[in-house]
């Protein structure tokens, strides 16, 4: 490399020389990002774009939040916290499972984290070695099987169609199950899909991973966004799974990054440790303002977010098939649908990642094609968010008719 090589390769953030883990290259690109920054370049140059493709609420932290905050900001609360998060708020948490779920949680097992994202990551480092195989649904949340691999496991991606909810059943337990398997990695509602594992299901999974001496980690962060049936923790099975929630999605303050676990009593020391060493604490300030998420009248708010939730999703899903996707399951939480597009009106049906193209430059609404969720017929699907306000839904819905003609 000459002199002028080496000045640009600076510039650029790269020295000669230094070679990256290999880590780096098994972890795939995240397209949902790549689709809005294109959709973002294209609002720059003047377009108006409908945004149905990022998983975040368009509400944000209700007034009882921020006003906890500032008070927080005030009293100079804004330093260190034990690792494991203010006793106060684990209580908190520990009440609302015993006040929405009918469970026992003892808050010690309560670990509070930098959002989910670092909850996935702490359970992964406590429990995954080198080479371990970790098995999941295809199609799933992309960053989740990051998460094992960046801890040198191998996430093996079980294909989970429409007839099992697009999620893994027991049955799959037993058949991909080898001699390297360490564990089952589960979201329920899921991302992408919006659907649940039925409780019975799940229980059936929780006990067939324990006969093999196991681990089950239940991401629930979408828990609180049910439509249908009251849904079931899966610490209801059992003190030995691990779930991982947040504040993110039904509590809306995904920018405050802040997330919990609850983990075996055997565990708390091993993850206490871990997050010592690798995050030192949840941030201080969205620790103290989450304690006004469970009063009565902040609940009452997100209650009625909810239901709004809810009503989206009752118009979409028809809407969505009467422009000529297909919705095999519709989905019971969260705030997706997992669409085939296979029998849309244009050129593109069948190919989601060239239709997902066509819908945001020749009509302006953002979605995100199936690649990012798994190996598993991603052609065929598209990830609809309904994160966004029915009037904006509405809008879409009439762009996308204008290009398919109907």
């Amino acid at each position: 490399m000459n002199t002028a090589e080496e000045a640009l390769a600076l510039r650029e953030g790269v020295r000669p020389g230094v070679t990256l883990a290999a880590r780096v290259n098994a972890i795939a690109p995240f397209h949902v990002m790549e689709l809005a920054k294109e959709a973002a370049l294209l609002e720059r140059a003047g377009r108006d774009i409908i945004h149905m493709s990022i998983g975040e609420p368009d509400f944000t932290a209700p007034e009882p939040v921020i006003a906890a905050a500032a008070d927080a900001l005030r009293r100079g609360v804004t330093q260190y916290t034990n690792a494991l998060g203010i006793m106060p708020l684990r209580e908190a948490i520990a009440g609302h499972y015993a006040n929405a779920y009918g469970l026992t949680v003892d808050p010690a097992r309560i670990i509070v984290t930098a959002g989910a994202s670092a909850a996935l990551l702490l359970a992964c480092a406590a429990l995954v070695d080198r080479d371990d195989e970790v098995l999941m649904p295809d199609p799933s949340y992309p960053c989740n099987r990051h998460f094992v691999a960046a801890t040198e496991g191998r996430p093996v991606l079980v294909p989970s169609g429409p007839e099992a909810r697009f999620q893994l059943t027991a049955n799959d337990i037993e058949h991909y199950w080898g001699p390297r398997t360490r564990g089952v990695l589960l979201a329920s509602p899921s991302n992408p899909t919006g659907t649940s594992i039925e409780p019975a299901e799940l229980e059936r999974i929780v006990k067939a991973v324990r006969a093999r001496g196991g681990f089950t980690i239940v991401d629930e962060i979408y828990q609180g966004l049910w439509y249908d049936a009251r849904p079931v923790s899966a610490l209801s099975f059992g003190e030995d799974v691990v779930t991982v929630n947040s504040f993110s999605k039904y509590f809306n303050m995904t920018g405050w990054r802040l997330g919990w676990l609850v983990v075996p009593t055997a565990m708390v020391g091993a993850f206490e440790k871990l997050a010592q060493n690798l995050f030192i604490c949840a941030s201080a300030l969205a620790q103290h303002a989450a304690l006004a998420c469970f009063e009565p009248d902040t609940l009452a708010i997100y209650e009625a977010r909810r239901l709004e939730f809810k009503r989206r999703r009752d118009y979409i899903v028809p809407a969505l098939e009467q422009l000529g996707f297909s919705v095999p399951v519709v989905p019971d939480g969260a705030f997706y649908v997992y669409a085939d597009c296979r029998g849309v009106p244009h050129p593109a049906a069948g190919d989601s990642a060239a239709l997902a193209k066509a819908m945001l430059h020749d009509a302006g609404v953002a979605l995100v094609p199936g690649l990012d969720f798994g190996k598993h017929a991603p052609r065929n699907y598209v990830r609809v968010s309904y994160a966004t306000a029915l009037p904006l839904l509405e809008k879409a819905v009439a762009r996308l008719g204008r290009l398919f003609g109907r």
